[in-house]
């Protein structure tokens, strides 16, 4: 896994078309922001992007489903790829939302520190993503396929100002 957070689309949409010239697609990529982050950025008027897109995705599953927790897993599961957390005000997307299913009611109440330790990244590094993401940054990772990519990508997230670039 490798990744990185970003403290604005621009960086974010370079760091995406990173991602996309190799053949990643929105499927292959996590994505976590505030609820707040999704609308400066991501709003109705400006989503017309691939990364945009994906933002919106999440967006749309949570205002379908409601705000409870059961429903909110119910969802996860079904789609797998994308849901709005309304409760804890964030928009995940990507395969960590399937991840977030499998931890069930108690991987929501460990809030986003546990789903990202879940998914395989230090606990200190969950925390300082979480404080990111409070701060309105967008933390973005990928499973590369190759050590090619992974060195791509790594070198891609830092020339997109991308804060935190990791490797587990």
């Amino acid at each position: 896994m490798l990744t990185s957070s970003f403290r604005d689309r621009a960086s974010a949409e370079r760091a995406y078309q990173s991602l996309s010239s190799r053949g990643y697609g929105k499927d292959d990529v996590n994505l976590l922001m505030s609820d707040e982050t999704r609308k400066t950025h991501f709003g109705d008027d400006t989503a017309h992007t691939e990364l945009g897109d994906k933002a919106m995705e999440g967006a749309g599953v949570g205002s379908a489903i409601g705000g409870t927790a059961g429903a909110i897993i119910g969802a996860i599961a079904a789609i797998g790829t994308s849901v709005a957390l309304p409760g804890l005000g964030l928009v995940i997307a990507g395969p960590i939302a399937a991840a977030l299913a499998g931890a069930g009611a108690g991987g929501l109440t460990g809030g986003l520190v546990g789903a990202l330790v879940g998914s395989g990244i230090p606990e200190e590094h969950a925390a300082e993503y979480e404080t990111d993401i409070k701060n309105g940054g967008i933390v973005m990772g990928v499973k590369p396929r190759s050590a090619e990519d992974a060195q791509y990508f790594e070198d891609e997230f830092r020339r997109s100002n991308g804060d935190r670039v990791r490797r587990y």
